[in-house]
């Protein structure tokens, strides 16, 4: 070993339960991977057994080291302390009453020897009971940006660049209960890459006061949280207000979109009508109507690209709801649903093309707005919005591929079940989102190419989210951006086996999908 450990482990102290102080550094002694310091912070608890127990545990083993602190500063003061005396190059954050796997530092070496450039390092987690059961296994999603906004998924067990951490000034004061949050948002920012370790590192004990056992025991924390999270959007500069989300310790974020973007709805239509919830409507009028409606952005123009047999009364209908919005384009060609979408894209004019069924109900105010605005970032390549079936299930929240499986991701899921840890109410990163409703900016689209002619009916969509990821960005899936979709009303759905063949010859889909393993079988 060095002089200057890999791994320093920075672990401030107040007050634990001493059974519980002694495993958590039992559990960090019986580290297979031998090079690191443990540092102890205890934040003057007022038990004199529990600085005796530090230092009884100091004086066993020459690793660890133990500052004590002469007045009560709270974790973030704490951990700052604990941060200065780091020599280690990675710091790695542990709670006093937790405990790490035996394998947990050396998962950790083999994963950022492998690559230097890894600046910040996470791995799964589970809980443990008093009685030492495993509960609450949380596999998480490969690196997801959106999602650290909206919720601190990341959590347990992370390694940090100590260098890096230094830089970004360590801890910030007045983040207590969202400290770690506030650290990874400003790491990541500066940071080069994000690695996620796929193993259990880190059981997080369940103790009376933790919020591990109890998400409403630290209230203050939701609160730091939230500024938090605005404080990172304002660093970017990404204009938007950060609010409570819809379960305990998440995020949603309002953007604000430029009012100079131009924005291209392009609509593919045969003019079908038919019954949805009692009434029989023209799916493309309610469609464009309940656009305009739920929409204040009025740099927008709305592409119809409609089949030659479409009635003209359904032409005329549309000229009286969209005005001079409506940019109308015939289709002559025999089906073929990527076709007609490229059709319409060609025929557009905006920095950013929309494309969306006809068979929708647009239920969220700000549409357009919320849906659009996050491709302000250069790296967010397309999004896509919470679409429900008639009934309020979940029709579409993503796109999960897995083990050759090409799925819609909790279809029929209740509208009100937010999923484990608040999966369904919190904008995340996907794998692929349905051509049902997509957002592009135009540079994108021409780049990837846009829709495959050779998938006329499907998997269009998914060879396009994959194309978009093969460019190096991101597919988002906005949880807040709803519409009704009456999947299929206009055109019954038939897979052909050749399809499949296509899009499986395009593309491999082996092993768990990176952003929702639990769909692994």
């Amino acid at each position: 070993m060095t002089d200057a450990p890999v791994f320093s482990v920075v672990t401030p102290v107040y007050e634990p339960p001493l059974d519980a102080l002694r495993d958590m550094i039992d559990s960090v002694r019986a580290q297979s991977f031998g090079d690191w310091e443990l540092i102890l912070v205890d934040d003057f608890s007022p038990s004199e057994d529990v600085r005796r127990e530090l230092h009884r545990q100091a004086a066993m083993d020459p690793r660890i080291h133990v500052i004590e602190r002469s007045k009560n500063g709270r974790i973030v003061a704490a951990s700052n302390d604990g941060l200065r005396a780091a020599r280690g190059e990675f710091v790695v954050l542990v709670d006093h009453d937790d405990l790490v796997t035996p394998d947990a530092l050396a998962n950790m070496h083999e994963v950022l020897a492998a690559d230097p450039e890894i600046d910040y390092a996470y791995s799964d987690e589970d809980k443990v009971d008093p009685d030492g059961m495993h509960y609450d296994l949380f596999e998480k999603p490969d690196w997801s940006p959106e999602r650290l906004r909206a919720q601190m998924y990341t959590s347990h067990l992370s390694v940090l660049r100590t260098s890096i951490v230094r830089e970004v000034g360590g801890f910030h004061e007045g983040y207590d209960g969202s400290q770690d949050h506030d650290l990874v948002l400003r790491v990541t920012e500066k940071g080069r890459k994000v690695a996620h370790v796929p193993e259990v590192l880190y059981h997080w004990r369940v103790v009376p006061g933790s919020a591990a056992g109890d998400v409403d025991a630290k209230p203050y924390a939701w609160t730091a949280g939230r500024r938090a999270v605005q404080a990172h959007m304002d660093r970017l500069g990404l204009r938007s207000e950060v609010t409570f989300g819809v379960t305990q310790g998440t995020f949603a974020i309002r953007r604000f979109l430029d009012p100079g973007v131009f924005v291209s709805v392009v609509v593919p239509t045969r003019g079908s009508c038919g019954y949805i919830w009692g009434e029989r409507r023209c799916f493309v009028v309610e469609l464009v109507r309940s656009l305009l409606e739920h929409t204040n952005h009025e740099l927008l123009e709305v592409v119809v690209v409609y089949d030659t047999a479409t009635p003209p009364e359904v032409l005329v209908e549309l000229r009286e709801v969209a005005g001079d919005k409506l940019v109308l384009t015939e289709y002559a060609a025999e089906f073929n649903f990527s076709d007609k979408c490229n059709t319409g894209y060609l025929a557009s004019r905006g920095d950013v093309v929309v494309m969306l069924n006809d068979d929708m109900h647009i239920a969220s105010d700000e549409f357009i707005e919320q849906l659009v605005a996050p491709l302000e970032e250069p790296d967010v390549g397309m999004t896509g919005a919470r679409l429900l079936f008639p009934d309020s299930t979940i029709q579409h929240a993503g796109h999960a591929y897995y083990d050759s499986h090409l799925r819609h991701a909790f279809l029929g899921t209740p509208t009100e079940d937010v999923g484990y840890l608040g999966v369904l109410g919190v904008n995340r990163e996907v794998s692929g989102l349905t051509a049902a409703c997509v957002a592009l900016r135009r540079e994108v689209f021409e780049e990837v190419g846009g829709f495959c002619e050779m998938l006329p009916v499907n998997f269009n969509d998914v060879d396009l989210s994959l194309k978009v990821r093969a460019a190096g960005y991101r597919n988002v899936w906005l949880a807040a951006v709803t519409a009704f979709h009456f999947e299929s009303r206009t055109r019954i759905p038939v897979v052909h086996a050749w399809e499949a063949e296509r899009i499986y010859d395009r593309w491999d889909v082996a092993g768990q999908d990176p952003f929702l393993p639990e769909f692994a079988e």
